[in-house]
């Protein structure tokens, strides 16, 4: 599968996307989809059309996902590596509700509600494999064979960002998109980034189990001098932006490391190096469409939510 096919995938899982928006606003006195039913459609609706233009591309789904052997001491520093960069995705996380409001603390309630073990499986193991599958596998191969790494990267990123049709998670998702691909580079391996995406919603699982109810409680609650929901932010932030440029560039560090061990440094340079080749055309008309809808989509959520309230 090449870029063209990987934007009508893409610009298909928008329409499904858009498609169950409307049938669900259509029917919301029939039926409504709980926490779990939402996890299983939000899977199915990029793994199906996914597998279905890999079979019509002819192409091998072990081999578009890049199944490959990696070191043992490679997988703990992945885990280091994960750990190391989550105080820059809490900074882009922390920015981003300045303007909207955090998608994964408005469904903790439900989530809360189910026992550990299915939410830990549901979030944590089944959505980072089918979506590492999807964008860092058959995607990303499939923008690498008609662009540059840099361009591939880029696209993959954006799209895995979009996808979650949200600003909030979008902001965040496009930087771990960024990062999920060089760590796909610096093994040769789809399981670096499964590995990356497990620990990091596994660690965010488990934080919202511990802390609870707190979570859905006045996020200013407890602060000293009635601190506002702003100065809150910022104090968080202003914390975070010390820690991530501290665990940031340790974590440049872990991933030459990773690259030097898997021996493929070179390759890891050649993202840089080789941005300024000629390919194919990455941006096409399919693609601009979905991204056109994703964000008109996203912009009327956040319209309709400050109206509601």
């Amino acid at each position: 599968m090449n870029g063209k096919k990987v934007n009508w995938f893409f610009l298909t899982t928008i329409l499904l996307h858009l498609l169950i928006v409307v049938l669900m606003v259509v029917f919301r006195y029939v039926f409504t989809l709980g926490i779990l039913a939402n996890f299983v459609v939000s899977s199915a609706m990029i793994v199906v059309p996914a597998l279905l233009f890999l079979l019509g591309s002819g192409d091998s789904f072990v081999e578009a996902a890049g199944f490959h052997r990696i070191r043992w001491s490679t997988v703990f520093m992945i885990v280091l590596f994960t750990f190391l960069t989550m105080p820059l995705t809490t900074v882009i996380n922390t920015c981003s509700m300045f303007f909207v409001d955090n998608a994964v603390t408005e469904i903790s309630g439900q989530v809360l509600e189910l026992p550990f073990v299915v939410a830990f499986f549901f979030m944590a193991v089944s959505a980072p494999v089918c979506e590492e599958l999807v964008y860092r596998g058959i995607a990303y191969r499939g923008y690498r064979k008609s662009g540059t790494l840099l361009q591939a990267t880029l696209c993959s990123a954006l799209i895995f960002a979009v996808g979650h049709m949200n600003f909030n998670q979008a902001a965040y998702a496009f930087v771990i998109g960024v990062m999920l691909v060089l760590l796909v580079e610096a093994t040769g391996s789809i399981w670096a980034s499964i590995i990356y995406h497990v620990v990091f919603n596994g660690y965010s699982v488990c934080v919202m189990y511990l802390a609870g109810d707190a979570l859905e409680s006045d996020i200013t609650a407890g602060m000293p001098g009635g601190l506002t929901y702003e100065d809150t932010l910022l104090y968080g932030l202003g914390v975070s932006l010390v820690m991530a440029a501290v665990m940031t560039s340790i974590a440049v560090c872990v991933l030459i490391w990773i690259a030097r061990n898997e021996g493929r440094i070179q390759r890891l340079q050649e993202i840089w190096t080789t941005r300024h080749e000629r390919k194919g055309k990455m941006i096409t008309i399919p693609l601009i469409i979905a991204l056109l809808l994703a964000f008109a989509f996203m912009v009327a959520e956040v319209i309709l939510y400050k109206i509601m309230i």
